[in-house]
């Protein structure tokens, strides 16, 4: 059993899965599905109650923190334990694109040239780890939310905001993986 688990399995079927996650949680207490919110109810948990906007039931939001320390604990166990041995299987195209950009490490999920202990403190790691970050938390509190929330509950719900929401992360994520990344590798 272990070894299924720890083969590469078609993108489809994770897909369907996190499908799935949207009508249990409508069925088992009308919940929504996002992880944005769960920095609000930790800064609800331990900040004063004069700010209005910390100021509600986080109680009831609760299962939310469960659910972000349980995809912490899952990723955990998945790379401690259940990962593949092989090589990540990239097109050679990719590939060839990203040693353009002076990417050539390909055994790890993340390039170690970009995503290192070693980049945190350099000019590379402020603009990837910190610079990234930033956008990132921003630009999900200016979206009314996070991809998880808007592409997967939102899209499921039928709602234009998260239609709306849904192509402009795609359009930004075009655009930052096309234009501004191998910009920045090329200056950084």
């Amino acid at each position: 059993m272990i070894e299924l688990i720890k083969q590469p399995w078609h993108w489809a079927v994770a897909g369907i899965l996190i499908g799935l996650i949207v009508p249990i949680l409508a069925l088992i207490g009308n919940k929504k599905l996002g992880i944005s919110s769960s920095m609000r109810h930790l800064c609800a948990i331990c900040i004063p109650k004069d700010i209005p906007f910390f100021n509600y039931d986080w109680k009831k939001e609760i299962w939310n923190l469960f659910f972000v320390v349980g995809i912490f604990l899952g990723g955990f166990i998945a790379t401690q334990f259940l990962s593949n041995p092989n090589e990540i299987q990239l097109a050679q195209n990719t590939k060839d694109t990203l040693i353009q950009y002076g990417i050539s490490d390909f055994s790890q999920l993340m390039p170690t040239q970009i995503f290192s202990v070693a980049n945190l403190f350099t000019l590379r790691g402020l603009f990837f780890f910190v610079l990234g970050g930033f956008f990132v938390g921003f630009g999900s509190r200016y979206a009314g939310g996070c991809t998880s929330g808007h592409s997967i509950l939102g899209m499921a719900t039928f709602q234009l905001p998260s239609l709306i929401a849904t192509c402009c992360f795609m359009i930004g994520g075009f655009v930052t993986s096309n234009i501004l990344i191998p910009i920045l590798l090329k200056l950084i």
